[in-house]
């Protein structure tokens, strides 16, 4: 398998506090893969990182073999890597229509701020109809995202990031707030959504991990305690030490 993505070697410290210490990793071209551990571990100034949102102090990050490292987040994301965000991040006051509509814009690189000329391009429309349609969206189309629930934002959310067809999808805690029906959907909806292509996720619930991941990387206080599937996750003794328990 092809790695898509490597981070190598990665420090990051803030005024003087070291988040991460040396992490290295790599996400292989169709896989689903993990980022779990504990709070404070480093697991969102990793993703952070890596779409360019902070600035390495040390470290590379290639993507398809390319240094991206320090790269602006716009740059990293006309790449083909989007993500989503831990706390929701949508235009609270647009509808759920055009919320897409605006990230199905980014992705055609179009440049105009007439919504008379957006409203009239076929090819923006279909494009937007057919992401509502994939996240059964479609019955609130209408309505401003602020006005939605909260699993239904969390939702148009997974929007945003696949409807700009990335080569690289990032899920920063995409169950975060979720009760147990909509975690179940949210699992069901990130599988089908993610069948074939490249998911990097980190996530704090177990039982989502361990149903969606093919690969797992533990991550402790700024350093990888352990990679590897499922299984070796869950059976290797210092990561149940550290982070998963004993049971």
């Amino acid at each position: 398998m092809k790695a898509i993505l490597k981070a190598h070697n990665l420090f990051k410290d803030f005024s003087g506090v070291q988040v991460l210490a040396g992490v290295s990793l790599e996400v292989f071209e169709g896989e689903r893969h993990a980022v779990i551990g504990p709070n404070g571990s480093g697991k969102t100034t990793l993703f952070n990182i890596i779409t360019g949102l902070y600035r390495p102090t040390h470290g590379q990050i290639y993507f398809y073999d390319q240094d991206i490292s320090g790269w602006p987040a716009h740059r990293i994301t006309r790449l083909g890597i989007s993500r989503s965000f831990q706390i929701i991040n949508v235009f609270p006051k647009m509808t759920v229509y055009e919320n897409v509509r605006s990230a199905v814009v980014s992705k055609l690189n179009r440049r105009s701020n007439c919504l008379s000329l957006l409203s009239r391009d076929k090819t923006i429309a279909e494009e937007t109809l057919r992401v509502l349609d994939l996240l059964s969206l479609t019955d609130v189309r209408d309505v401003p995202a602020v006005e939605l629930s909260y699993g239904r934002q969390r939702r148009l959310e997974l929007a945003l990031t696949m409807s700009r067809a990335p080569l690289l999808i990032m899920l920063d805690e995409p169950t975060a707030g979720l009760n147990s029906e909509e975690t179940r959907g949210a699992v069901r909806l990130i599988r089908e959504l993610t069948e074939g292509k490249t998911l990097l996720m980190v996530e704090h619930d177990m039982e989502v991990v361990f149903n969606l991941a093919d690969r797992i990387t533990v991550l402790g206080y700024g350093v990888i305690l352990a990679t590897g599937t499922p299984d070796e996750i869950k059976n290797n003794e210092g990561v149940r030490k550290a982070y998963l328990g004993r049971k």
